[in-house]
């Protein structure tokens, strides 16, 4: 019954400025969500907070309404950080809808984009900043943003803020910002030793949550089709006549973003790929014309995970299954947003079996598992130990490799970077070639006087003539 009475409140009801609720109304918006319900109202009472809620709920404007409000009431400057370039123009755009007509200035530093075409508007004094970390350490450097207005500072998708890879960049930004500020945190997942770390630099913060860390939102159907690998792409062709809206499909690698992409083409839809060899104009394109309807479907590494905000997709499939288990709540998250229905397909491999467990503890749900008929009629078996310690993957021994994780049956020889699906190197050659069974004992190559370079086999190539099976003529 609370719930029904909570939804039914008014923007009117939250203590926003007259100015904004005018925009609200010709922009259309009527009624807040839960997350915007309950933050609003705490934020401007200048209290700093933790904010949890689902994907896809409206936590943008849960902090962007009382930012905008803080610039008109002349109370100081906003600051807004987030991991990727997507997600900032993202929100600069939604800050852009209302704030416009407010005559508020915004300025998105990113990645990417031109340096002095952003010296040229951090110049002209924006009221927010909406900037990735790498970006706006490099303008910290050079001396050409000063971040002493800053009296809101809001780390959104807070939980990678504070990851390893962002947390020394983030660090820098917080000695640039003045101490006498308010801080907010925002994220669909958060792990309390994430919390732990991010309140360090918060003053006694208010946690507020809509749904626990890492539950997806409930209109969104979730599956899961247990398969081979190889039989992947023939299922995808499957789904996509099945559905006939928009389709997001993530995978691991760009490489592989970029062939599932081509093969999707030839299938005769119309498709497009966003990853972070992509540039910023590239990805740019991508996206609009994702939304635009150019693309029906998108293919995109975790980069678009929490950088995409389309109205109406009507299916994600996670064609590879995330590193991370925590990122398949953001994925997923690109469907059902907004309370519409949504749908969510993934393909794992037999083995992978522990990583949907994984995911299945992280969204405290299981999910619905669809085992292919040709796997239950033929289920994988274990490859049997060979001898020979080079085709049979044992770990030990010069020359062994290692299997990586259980996705299309990729190898690696230890220390040597991923290889395309189904293909070895050779220790230190860099040239790839089809797996071959070995034969007979891998002997240890002969190096001829003088034809040796390079102190290991990640360095210079070697030339020598091989002995015995194993390579084979070249």
């Amino acid at each position: 019954m609370t719930e029904n009475k909570e939804v039914s409140q008014g923007f009117d009801t939250l203590g926003i400025d007259l100015r904004i609720l005018k925009v609200l109304e010709q922009k259309e918006f009527k009624i807040p969500t839960p997350i915007q319900l309950k933050s609003i109202p705490v934020i401007l009472t200048d209290k700093d907070i933790v904010g949890i809620a689902q994907t896809g709920t409206g936590k943008t404007l849960a902090f962007g309404i009382p930012m905008l409000q803080r610039v008109l009431e002349k109370k100081g400057n906003g600051l807004i950080i987030l991991p990727t370039r997507e997600l900032a123009l993202q929100v600069e755009e939604s800050l852009l809808n209302i704030g416009k007509a407010l005559g508020i200035k915004t300025c998105v530093i990113i990645g990417g984009a031109p340096i002095f075409r952003q010296i040229t508007q951090l110049r002209s004094n924006p009221d927010i900043i909406v900037a990735t970390p790498g970006r706006l350490n490099d303008h910290i450097k050079r001396k050409t943003v000063k971040l002493d207005k800053v009296k809101m500072l809001v780390m959104d998708e807070a939980d990678l803020m504070f990851d390893m890879g962002f947390a020394p960049q983030v660090n820098e930004i917080l000695k640039e910002v003045p101490a006498n500020r308010q801080t907010l945190l925002f994220s669909a997942t958060m792990a309390p030793e994430v919390i732990k770390i991010a309140t360090k630099c918060m003053k006694l913060p208010l946690r507020i949550e809509v749904a626990p860390a890492g539950t997806p939102a409930e209109s969104v159907i979730q599956e899961m089709i247990v398969l081979n690998p190889e039989d992947r792409i023939k299922q995808l062709g499957k789904i996509l006549k099945e559905y006939s809206g928009t389709v997001l499909i993530f995978g691991r690698t760009k490489r592989g973003v970029n062939d599932l992409s081509k093969k999707i083409q030839i299938m005769g839809h119309t498709s497009s790929e966003i990853h972070s060899n992509k540039s910023l104009g590239q990805r740019k394109n991508a996206l609009q014309g994702f939304k635009d309807g150019k693309y029906r479907i998108l293919v995109a590494t975790d980069i678009a995970a929490r950088g995409i905000d389309v109205k109406g997709i009507e299916l994600v499939v996670n064609y590879d299954l995330p590193d991370d288990s925590a990122d398949y709540i953001h994925r997923i998250g690109r469907t059902g947003r907004a309370g519409k229905p949504g749908r969510a397909i993934s393909f794992a491999t037999p083995r992978q079996i522990a990583d949907i467990r994984a995911i299945e503890k992280v969204i405290q749900r299981n999910i619905p598992l669809v085992e292919m008929e040709r796997l239950m009629q033929n289920p994988p078996k274990e490859p049997k130990q060979s001898r020979n310690r080079r085709s049979s993957g044992i770990n030990g021994g010069k020359g062994s490799f290692n299997r990586v994780g259980s996705q299309g049956g990729e190898k690696k020889f230890g220390g040597f970077n991923k290889l395309k699906e189904g293909a070895s190197t050779g220790g230190g050659f860099g040239k790839t070639r089809e797996p071959r069974a070995a034969t007979g004992n891998f002997n240890k190559p002969r190096v001829t006087g003088g034809e040796a370079r390079g102190k290991s086999f990640g360095g210079a190539v070697r030339k020598f003539k091989p002995r015995g099976g194993g390579f084979g003529q070249r």
